[in-house]
């Protein structure tokens, strides 16, 4: 899960006291605190997107900054909506996520709106809307302009040595210092909560008595936290790659050491599949030992010295750490397998020119940026328990639980919970999590998923009150990113006609990543 802003488009192409939770439950009915009665808006007020086909329509939508306050300060969600290819059998609206925290959900349905109108066989109006604090919609900014955070994260990469490591912790700690004093209260409403609250006000302004929700990634915590706080407004839910709620909202060490758990498990499956495909299919294979083997050399080197990249532009060296980013998007992308595979071979073979590129990108100044915001709506979620100063003990037991990814989520994501984060969320949610819904939630998990680990699917299934889980065998985060028809036209089936299938169902990939 989560440094969402960088992570993958392949398929879809875009790459939360009694009287408390009584006021949780019916947000815009409590009157807890005699808050002003306003005046909104009956419906939205849809128009055309600027470039885009008829069947787009574009919105901005006010909602409270406070919930508790509805007559308050108000911010602004850009939304978009996809007309239902069928709209003489229409249902609904579908609402879509597409996770991070941070993901854009009008980026989703603009360039994947098709796929989700497929996947709701045309009946529905696919929405999508930019969470509040992110994207097109009223945003976090730690800056005051664009110059100023390139400056600031000019060079920086994920640190190896104790030197690189002391330094990116003091940059962490100006980083929240800056947040705060430009983004002011906005830090301390961004929690997944007040999004699953604006969900259920766009939910209400599209007329819809109960919600069709599709949450991918860290989409299903905000479909997990709308149906505890909302079970009688859920139509059908469907989340794929599953976030573990108890996990992600205990403490940022324990969502950290959850989201880079199963990293090291499907590399170890990529490099098998590698292994058995050949080296006609796999280039890292048949270099006159195992894939495992040359694999295992490239990251020895790497670690005792810098790899050349002399066709980088500019030239340059490939790092320890950016290695290990460099593994953050194919992991979670299994039909990327082949060309990945090539990069780290040519690699092993001393010019890292491709992944030098990949990791240029994953840690340019925009991509910091996309960062700190998953991390300012993480850190609402759940806080950090220890402080940045500690990161010696603290990185090192993220990469005891994953080698590869535990440095680097350390750094993204843990790194700012933990350097005196300048706001804590009055309304956050941390459960209970087992509310019954009148039909199932659907589940989807793929068996090695890098992103949000298998186990997360499972442990969310025994935790719901009303749940199925059904699971690709197979590859990818979320199970959409590798073709399955079983899965589509299980999909399909719950979307449409509310048909859950039995608990415990497995569907089997269309195609293997070196197939």
């Amino acid at each position: 899960m989560t440094r969402d802003d960088v992570l993958r488009r392949a398929r879809l192409r875009v790459r939360a006291g009694a009287a408390a939770a009584a006021c949780l439950l019916a947000v815009s009915a409590c009157t807890q605190h005699a808050a002003p009665v306003v005046r909104r808006a009956a419906a939205i007020e849809w128009k055309p997107c600027d470039g885009l086909a008829e069947q787009f329509a574009c919105a901005r939508v006010q909602v409270p900054l406070d919930w508790s306050q509805p007559g308050g300060e108000q911010i602004e969600l850009s939304v978009i909506r996809r007309a239902a290819s069928r709209p003489d059998q229409r249902i609904g609206s579908m609402f879509a996520n597409p996770g991070g925290p941070a993901q854009s959900g009008v980026a989703l349905v603009r360039d994947g709106g098709d796929d989700f109108d497929r996947w709701g066989a045309g009946r529905f109006d696919i929405v999508g809307w930019d969470p509040r604090g992110t994207n097109d919609s009223t945003p976090i900014r730690c800056f005051p302009d664009e110059a100023a955070e390139a400056r600031f994260w000019a060079g920086a990469t994920i640190p190896v040595t104790p030197a690189e490591s002391a330094a990116y912790q003091r940059r962490a700690v100006e980083l929240a210092r800056r947040c705060g004093e430009v983004s002011g209260r906005l830090l301390a409403h961004t929690s997944t909560a007040d999004t699953a609250r604006d969900l259920d006000r766009l939910r209400e302004l599209v007329a819809d008595p109960a919600l069709t929700y599709a949450g991918l990634s860290y989409g299903s915590m905000i479909g997990q936290t709308y149906a505890n706080l909302f079970p009688g407004r859920v139509r059908a839910m469907m989340l794929d790659g599953i976030v573990d709620a108890v996990d992600y909202t205990a403490s940022a060490e324990t969502r950290t050491a959850n989201n880079v758990s199963s990293a090291d498990e499907v590399f170890a499956q990529f490099v098998k599949l590698c292994q058995q495909a050949g080296a006609a299919k796999c280039a890292l294979a048949g270099h006159g030992g195992t894939a495992a083997q040359r694999v295992a050399k490239l990251f020895a080197d790497a670690r005792r010295a810098p790899i050349p990249a002399p066709h980088a532009d500019p030239p340059g060296s490939l790092g320890y750490g950016d290695l290990l980013v460099t593994t953050f998007n194919p992991l979670r992308l299994p039909l990327t397998w082949p060309q990945f595979a090539k990069d780290l071979d040519a690699a092993a073979g001393g010019d890292a020119s491709a992944l030098l590129t990949q990791a240029r990108e994953m840690q340019s100044p925009a991509a910091f940026a996309a960062s700190t915001t998953s991390a300012a709506i993480s850190c609402g979620d759940g806080p950090a328990r220890v402080p940045v100063a500690q990161w010696p003990q603290t990185i090192a037991a993220f990469t005891e639980s994953g080698r590869l990814w535990g440095p680097v989520l350390g750094w993204w994501l843990w790194a700012p919970c933990a350097a005196n984060w300048p706001a804590a969320s009055p309304d956050r949610y941390t459960g209970p999590w087992n509310a019954t819904t009148k039909t199932p939630i659907l589940l989807i998990g793929a068996r090695y998923d890098a992103g949000t680990p298998y186990k997360n699917a499972q442990a969310t299934q025994q935790r719901l009150g009303n749940a199925v889980l059904l699971t690709l065998n197979g590859y990818g985060h979320p199970s959409y990113q590798v073709p399955s028809g079983c899965i589509d036209q299980a999909r399909t089936r719950y979307l449409v006609d509310l048909a859950a299938p039995p608990n415990g169902t497995v569907c089997q990939p269309d195609r293997q990543p070196f197939g």
